[in-house]
């Protein structure tokens, strides 16, 4: 994955980005407006690139060691194939090339998505709270690695609602619940045993 994204960064210490060091240079408004371009920029290829991963073509080859895991782990957000990574990376990349953004700011974003990728990778299926319909967190990513069909995107609901692919994340489809039925009849058998 380094030889792949090593022109990025060459052209960036080249001075061929975007990036700029004085956060004045275009004003803190357009600095609060870049970080949330950024988001939805990126959030949009990486939905659309991720979804193209799921084609049967690609998903064999290069996206399903990351699916091994049908109920994800933080260790999940960065196990994947070298090119399924370049390929979800790309669009931060290619954001410095196109788009002004301060350098401090980008690389706090850059390690933020880090951040989110393990958090979305949790498991967790915490639902009904009052941003579940806006933000893809871990209920609708695991909803994604359970039934892969849906819930692309990586931190918005917006982009799998446009395009047909958003299940709504529900209690009942938690995958702990079945884990926590099977241990209850393990327990059950068990005490019938004695």
């Amino acid at each position: 994955m380094t030889a792949l994204t090593f022109p990025f960064f060459q052209a960036e210490v080249m001075g061929y980005s975007q990036l700029y060091d004085d956060p004045k240079k275009y004003g803190y408004a357009y600095l609060v407006f870049s970080a949330v371009w950024f988001l939805v920029f990126t959030d949009y290829l990486v939905y659309w690139i991720h979804r193209g991963l799921h084609h049967p073509l690609l998903y064999k080859h290069l996206h399903k060691p990351h699916h091994k895991w049908l109920i994800p782990t933080p260790f999940a957000s960065h196990a994947f194939h070298f090119a399924d990574g370049f390929a979800q990376s790309f669009p931060y990349h290619l954001f410095i090339l196109i788009f002004p953004i301060q350098r401090a700011l980008f690389l706090c974003l850059f390690v933020a998505v880090n951040f989110w990728s393990i958090f979305i990778h949790d498991s967790d299926m915490i639902t009904g709270h009052a941003f579940e319909n806006i933000i893809n967190g871990p209920a609708h990513h695991t909803l994604h690695h359970l039934y892969f069909t849906c819930n692309y995107g990586q931190y918005f609901t917006w982009a799998d609602k446009a395009n047909g692919s958003y299940r709504q994340p529900e209690k009942h489809l938690d995958p702990l619940l079945e884990v926590l039925e099977i241990e209850k009849k393990k327990k059950a058998a068990l005490g019938k045993e004695q």
